[in-house]
């Protein structure tokens, strides 16, 4: 029963075409078609050699202006040295840049360096062709000789000027190219003075006008200023608002007013103390401290009769020692201290009513200045509103005033100013232009390797172009299709689904190999003491298979060649366990002997016979290398080609084979994961997968036997040695490391005629045993 796959067979559906082509063959068709690759390619390099030769050269002339302030601070005004210079940005740069492409300096530019007259510039000096003559006669073109000379050459200089910023900077570099060094030097040079010129005229200008205009301002304001302060005066007479020129500045009427107030303040404090001293004295009075009082301390009568007080209490005191209280001399001298201390009271009572007196004329000062307030404070608040109107009117001469003052203060900078070079121009050169020695065009060496890669790009382009439009399939399919049909045999067609090749898998895995991680394909079948069972690939590529008929090809008998194949298949078939459920069975063939000439080896017999009743294609591993318009395994596992390009039919058979390929052998080892993935694709689309490894011997045949030994259900060692050879027991020993299920050696018949003992085929002749690898 056929297994199932992801391709339907149709067997009259025509082969499935190429998209594109694969490295090997796109190196085939450019070494095929080299002469139309090379033929135009030297033509354009010579064109362009002749190009560069015969075209005038240009020169291009530098010059480099430098935008910055130069203000310094004796050129600026008071008020702007205590502001910030504000810096230049890129918009000032921009427009700096159409300031130096302007017609105005253009025009002078071009008087400058009298380019009238010269034929590069001027379209008139080398006169008019016939045709142009002809448009300006029907009136299609127009004549330039009508226009002013620097008219006609703008548009030439416009396309020789080049201004740009350098980068970010504030830096304005300026290019003139012309055919003469020396002039596209001396023009860069000229527009960069002229542009400086230009900002220095412009800032004079500034001043100049500002000059004119504040002097034609100032004699105006003189008048008005002298207007406003009559006013003011005027007013202030006609009101009665007569100032005392005091630093305040007041009306008469307010002085007049504080200072009464200041005196009615006065009045109201001296009342006060006169009356609290008075209200004291009193108090001391009746306590009998009369003599206390300062007012009466301080008289000279009070202090004599003091003293006499103090001397007769002395007596007194004396006398009352020796003589009674009753005694005339103790009365006399008591009656004299009373009399004595009558006279101070009345001296006290005296500056009492003294001090009384002084409080009542402080009182009726108080109330006559309060009254002469009163009156003062009605004159002031009349004369209020007039002095409203007073100051309205000096705030408006003042402010005509300092307008003066301000214009008068500017006109004298402006002035300062006006003179030629007084302030400098916000740029200067810092890089001269000089006369150029190398052409800056035409680029000699660039140009014609530009040239010689732009052709050879076109040709290689148009002879792709050329194959894939015209022949759509590659040269080797093409070669054995016309092959298949001399034959007669039919080449499996391939059905395409919307899912992915195995191509995608092999890419994927050279990928992961490439990023030091790669990608792991599943190990195939192995005993329960070989290495653990990994996730199975399986990729998407199935060839159509062929319908079964009822009469079977010829089968090669069992003892065909020179091995006995029969023994060997039944081997193939049993030992080394059932196949996967939907995969072919993998058996690699060293052929330790090589065949001869009109022979063919032990895996194309083996696949010959195997191909009776099933759908078989032989590998070839490591043979002769392919032509260069052929591909094969090698080209498959290295990305170069598809699977549809190298499963090749035999003819008269229904055997697949896929050769060695174009590249290297070495590829395979190198590329463990990507052969492992086409092995198990091809599993999954041929019930038989027949390996052949030739020339043992070789390092690379061994490389690639242990990385391709993990992947085959049995290995089969192709000798005529003696079982206990060297050699032979070496390369079975590698087969058994590489992890393939079963290892079998198979002997020719000569071989085995040779000595009898050891038969063709036997399980004796080596042990026969699975690899534990």
């Amino acid at each position: 029963m056929p297994r199932s796959s992801p391709f339907e067979p149709t067997r009259d559906a025509p082969p499935a075409e190429s998209e594109g082509l694969g490295l090997s063959q796109l190196a085939g068709l450019l070494r095929r078609s080299w002469r139309w690759i090379v033929i135009p390619t030297a033509l354009v390099t010579i064109g362009a050699i002749a190009f560069v030769q015969v075209v005038s050269p240009r020169y291009t002339g530098e010059a480099k202006i430098l935008l910055e302030s130069r203000d310094t601070p004796y050129t600026r005004t008071a008020q702007e040295r205590g502001e910030q210079t504000q810096p230049i940005d890129e918009q000032a740069v921009a427009s700096q840049v159409q300031v130096v492409m302007s017609r105005d300096l253009a025009r002078e530019a071009i008087r400058r360096l009298s380019l009238a007259g010269n034929a590069e510039f001027d379209p008139g000096v080398s006169g008019f062709g016939p045709l142009q003559r002809a448009l300006m006669m029907i009136g299609l073109a127009k004549n330039p000789m009508e226009r002013p000379p620097e008219e006609r050459m703008l548009e030439t200089y416009f396309d020789r000027l080049t201004v740009y910023p350098a980068g970010k900077s504030r830096i304005l570099t300026v290019e003139f190219r012309s055919k003469d060094p020396h002039l596209a030097a001396q023009a860069a040079n000229t527009i960069a003075e002229l542009y400086i010129a230009s900002l220095d005229a412009a800032k004079t200008d500034t001043a100049r006008y500002a000059s004119t205009w504040l002097g034609g301002n100032i004699e105006t304001l003189r008048t008005r200023v002298a207007d406003a302060e009559a006013k003011v005066e005027t007013y202030r007479a006609s009101h009665g608002l007569i100032a005392t020129g005091g630093a305040a500045g007041q009306p008469l009427g307010a002085q007049q007013l504080g200072e009464l107030s200041t005196q009615l303040s006065q009045a109201r404090t001296a009342k006060a103390d006169l009356a609290g001293r008075a209200k004291l004295i009193k108090e001391m009075i009746k306590d009998g401290r009369a003599f206390e009082i300062p007012d009466v301390a301080n008289n000279e009568i009070i202090r004599r009769t003091v003293e006499q007080r103090i001397t007769l209490r002395n007596q007194l005191a004396l006398e009352s020692r020796t003589l009674l209280p009753a005694h005339p001399r103790i009365k006399e001298l008591t009656a004299q201290i009373s009399d004595l201390d009558a006279q101070i009271k009345a001296t006290a009572e005296r500056v009492v009513r003294t001090l009384e007196n002084d409080a009542r004329i402080a009182e009726a000062r108080v109330e006559s200045l309060s009254a002469a307030v009163d009156a003062q404070r009605d004159v002031v608040s009349k004369g209020n509103s007039s002095e409203v109107q007073l100051r309205a009117l000096e705030r408006e001469a003042k402010a005509q005033r300092e307008q003066l003052e301000s214009y008068l203060a500017r006109y004298r900078e402006a002035s300062a100013r006006d003179a030629e070079s007084a302030a400098p121009a916000d740029a200067r050169v810092v890089s001269r232009a000089i006369t150029p020695e190398t052409p800056s065009f035409p680029k000699k060496l660039p140009i014609v390797l530009l040239a010689a890669v732009l052709g050879l790009l076109f040709a290689t382009g148009g002879v792709i172009a050329r194959h894939l439009l015209g022949d759509p399939d590659g040269p080797g399919r093409r070669r054995r299709r016309e092959e298949e049909t001399e034959t007669g045999a039919e080449r499996p067609a391939y059905h395409h689904q919307p899912f992915a090749f195995p191509e995608a898998s092999l890419a994927m895995a050279r990928q992961g190999d490439a990023a030091g991680a790669p990608l792991k394909a599943a190990a195939r079948p192995v005993p329960a003491a070989a290495t653990p069972e990994a996730a199975t690939v399986r990729p998407t590529l199935a060839p159509v298979r062929a319908e079964a008929t009822t009469a079977a090809p010829e089968a090669a008998t069992a003892d065909a060649g020179a091995y006995a194949l029969e023994a060997l298949i039944a081997r193939l078939r049993t030992g080394a366990g059932p196949a996967l459920s939907g995969e072919g069975r993998a058996v690699l063939v060293v052929e330790a002997v090589p065949a001869k000439r009109s022979e063919a080896g032990l895996a194309v017999s083996l696949g010959g016979s195997l191909a009776a009743g099933a759908h078989v294609v032989v590998v070839d591993l490591n043979g002769p290398a392919c032509g260069a318009e052929d591909v094969g395994l090698t080209d498959l596992v290295a990305g170069e080609a598809a699977f549809a390009d190298v499963i090749q039919s035999i003819p008269g058979s229904r055997l697949h084979a896929i050769p060695r390929g174009f590249v290297d052998a070495a590829i395979l080892a190198e590329e463990p994961q990507a052969l492992a993935i086409t092995l198990d694709a091809l599993a999954q689309a041929y019930d038989w997968v027949v390996c052949r490894l030739g020339t043992p011997q070789v390092q690379t045949a061994r490389d690639i036997l242990a990385v391709a030994g993990g992947r085959m259900d049995t290995v089969v060692l192709a000798s005529d040695r003696n079982p206990e050879d060297s050699d032979l027991l070496d390369l079975y020993a590698l087969a058994e490391a590489s992890g393939a299920a079963q290892v079998l050696v198979a002997q020719d018949q000569a071989a085995a005629s040779l000595a009898p003992e050891a038969p063709a085929f036997s399980e004796d002749a080596m042990p026969l045993r699975r690899s534990a690898a």
